[in-house]
């Protein structure tokens, strides 16, 4: 794993001649779909932009980086603009349902939830969702790393314009994050840059 987590950086120029294969892809979104959340709760949805003309709009909008529309594809990270009771609720059916057993049996985790969402104020409970999604972009990248699949975290771009091209606000969702995905130039310079990382002595306080 040391190895591939080396390998891997913030990949400035893509090969647009390559493509991420259907099945690494679906790899990659199968990550995004099994990252852990606080309470399992999920307040996300991750948005595949293969469309070439979306994403050069999507571009302007993103300080004109070649990443947008160079790389294989585009991932969207979004978060849920609230979280409510009827979520919570057909959550904890859901769970209920897949564990084959009743929902009675977690009314006490289902008030635990929604006791946790009702004392934190709108712009908290906003600030705790993208929280989890940076937990989804991370699972996101060690993924990528793993099938040698290149990745930029991005939070250069214009969120609200983002919002408004993919209509986000009907779907109760926000851009939080945008991670393009596909393979490195040959001459991407920052590929032959050496990593840079505090030692673990500097960053690592064991008591």
């Amino acid at each position: 794993m040391e190895d591939v987590l080396n390998w891997r950086y913030a990949t400035k120029k893509f090969d647009s001649t390559k493509a991420v294969s259907e099945a690494n892809l679906e790899a990659l979104l199968d990550a995004l779909r099994l990252s852990p959340s606080s309470f399992g709760l999920q307040p996300w949805k991750f948005i595949v932009v293969k469309d070439k003309n979306l994403r050069q709009e999507l571009r302007k909008h993103a300080w004109n980086q070649p990443q947008v529309t160079e790389a294989s594809h585009l991932i969207i990270l979004c978060v849920k603009t609230s979280m409510d009771t009827e979520y919570v609720k057909d959550f904890i059916q859901r769970t209920a349902k897949t564990r084959g057993i009743t929902a009675d049996a977690l009314a006490s985790y289902q008030d635990i939830i929604l006791g946790f969402i009702k004392e934190h104020k709108t712009e908290d409970l906003a600030n705790w969702m993208t929280n989890q999604v940076y937990i989804a972009l991370g699972v996101l990248l060690s993924e990528c790393a793993h099938l040698q699949i290149d990745g930029c975290p991005m939070e250069g771009f214009d969120a609200p314009k983002f919002d408004e091209i993919l209509k986000l606000k009907n779907l109760g969702l926000r851009a939080a994050v945008l991670c393009p995905v596909g393979y490195r130039a040959a001459d991407d310079s920052y590929a032959k840059l050496a990593k840079i990382r505090f030692a673990e002595n500097e960053v690592v306080i064991v008591k």
